[in-house]
């Protein structure tokens, strides 16, 4: 099948519906939830006030007072890769990271269902997402970006944009590419143009007899360190406590909550990490400025996002949408500070968290964002929909964003196509989600495996090998060790052995085409 044939099925539902009387698919589709993907960015474990944080996230706690918290839900521990994942179903290792070349796109999928598709925000992956399957797209379709001033140019009266490299970044309206894209007004804020160009949307097609997929995949907080100056001061000083203490205070909020089993102890501070008490008067007020920004771009996000679910009540929506928040990877220790005496927050720096606050993001996990430890591929995953999840729930049940597709056609009662553009499609390896939100056990996966860089990991049932660079494979049993604190591989010889013999065949099936 072409693309125009996938296309004129797609119209038609031939793809994706079974045979049923019109009057019957248009009631399908009145009564099928429209459904909202939010993603963060770079964003920790413990970064959410449901999750343990300090941080105000009043969207996001009331979205998990009001549904489902997982505990242990994964991802590819890195922006692209999960990304790939995230949209195909299939590990990106399979399905092709860059371009997705041996999957479909959940975009595509859910349009041939009769949905209408929409993306807003980051999208990182080489074609724009309106080539797959996506009807309206606006936002960074690169890595990061300057969050005031996406190009390299200056506007009237500011200096020139901090960035990371001297290359523009991609930025796309619609299906247009812009290199070094200058937005006109000096209130822009790439967190609420995101919410803007959604809430636009929303209005634009509320009255269509179709179920909306809004995608929005956010930026926040990923670097560089931009927030508005009065939302930084809100949170600054607070971090003059230090990030031990922050560590201990999460940790404690998460017992509390349920979210870990006090049998789990906190992981050591970060063996990168200074004290915090052995940092000058000078050091530490500079470190209190970068957590405030941070902390300032989580809680713009968060109120970016009441935006789009206050649309949603208005438009008579949200009742019957399926919201579901997660982060790419756990917190990021990169320190590319390309401007490092300008502090951050403003248009002209480009400054990093690091590892100290990254580890504090974690708790109360080990390591970060390209490792493939809990701390880098374990984050928070929150799921509502009003009638199907009860409120309030939290579940120990293992998901894995390969889930998230599946997941999707389940709800849409859409069928995976098994070839467009004469490219022959891997099957999704994920399952769907649904039994879970229906309060039941699921039958999981029996394997996940993980691989970016140099990192690697395969879990089954509650074991889990992880290997980092040149470091020996180490072993964890996450039922009794769930922040890795003791590696039993020497204990476990036979059980190491297996497993990373589990991780090499998966790898060499990956790279097979059909």
């Amino acid at each position: 099948m072409n693309r125009r044939e996938f296309l004129k099925a797609a119209s038609a539902g031939i793809l994706t519906l079974a045979p049923l009387p019109s009057l019957l698919r248009a009631s399908r589709r009145r009564t099928r939830p429209n459904i909202l993907l939010i993603m963060a960015d770079d964003m920790g474990y413990s970064d959410l006030g449901c999750y343990g944080s300090e941080i105000s996230t009043p969207n996001l706690d009331a979205l998990a007072a009001e549904g489902l918290r997982f505990t242990q839900f994964y991802n590819c521990a890195k922006c692209a890769p999960t990304r790939a994942t995230l949209l195909t179903g299939q590990y990106d290792q399979a399905v092709g990271t860059a371009n997705m070349e041996h999957g479909a796109t959940f975009g595509e999928i859910l349009r041939a269902a009769g949905y209408r598709t929409i993306v807003s925000g980051k999208w990182h992956q080489r074609p724009l997402p309106t080539t797959r399957g996506f009807d309206r797209y606006f936002g960074l379709a690169d890595g990061c970006c300057n969050y005031f001033n996406p190009g390299t140019a200056a506007r009237p009266g500011e200096g020139a944009p901090g960035r990371k490299r001297r290359a523009p970044r991609r930025w796309a309206i619609e299906g247009r590419a812009i290199m070094g894209y200058v937005p006109q007004g000096k209130d822009f804020y790439t967190t609420d143009a995101f919410a803007d160009y959604a809430v636009e949307r929303l209005e634009q097609y509320k009255d269509q007899d179709k179920p909306i997929l809004l995608y929005m995949p956010f930026t926040a907080p990923h670097y560089p360190l931009h927030a508005r100056p009065a939302d930084i001061d809100k949170y600054r000083g607070k971090y003059r406590i230090g990030w031990d203490e922050i560590r201990s205070r999460r940790y404690k909020r998460q017992i509390e909550m349920g979210i870990i089993d006090p049998k789990f102890a906190c992981s050591p501070r970060d063996e990168r990490v200074k004290s915090w008490d052995s940092l000058t008067d000078k050091q530490k007020d500079e470190e209190d400025l970068k957590m405030a920004v941070y902390a300032a771009m989580i809680e713009s996000m968060d109120r970016a996002i009441g935006r789009v679910f206050a649309k949603l009540k208005q438009i008579g929506r949200w009742q019957n949408t399926v919201v579901l928040f997660l982060s790419d990877n756990g917190g990021c220790a990169e320190t590319p500070d390309t401007t490092p005496n300008i502090p951050p927050g403003p248009v002209e720096s480009y400054r990093a968290l690091g590892p100290p606050w990254a580890n504090a993001s974690n708790t109360p996990y080990r390591k970060y964002k390209s490792t493939d430890y809990e701390g880098g591929n374990c984050t928070p995953f929150i799921a509502r929909w009003p009638g199907v999840i009860k409120p309030g729930q939290i579940t120990d049940q293992v998901g894995h964003i390969i889930d998230i597709a599946p997941t999707f056609m389940e709800i849409a009662g859409a069928a995976y196509p098994d070839s467009i553009d004469g490219r022959k499609l891997k099957k999704p390896a994920g399952k769907s989600l649904l039994p879970i939100f229906k309060g039941r056990p699921r039958e999981g996966h029996d394997v996940l495996y993980w691989q970016y860089g140099s990192a690697k990991a395969v879990r089954q049932g509650s074991f889990k090998l992880v290997k980092y660079g040149r470091a020996d494979w180490q072993l964890y049993d996450l039922a009794q060790d769930r922040t890795e604190l003791h590696d039993i591989a020497q204990k476990h010889p036979d059980k190491t052995r297996q497993m990373a013999e589990m991780w090499q065949k998966w790898w060499d099936a990956c790279k097979k085409t059909s």
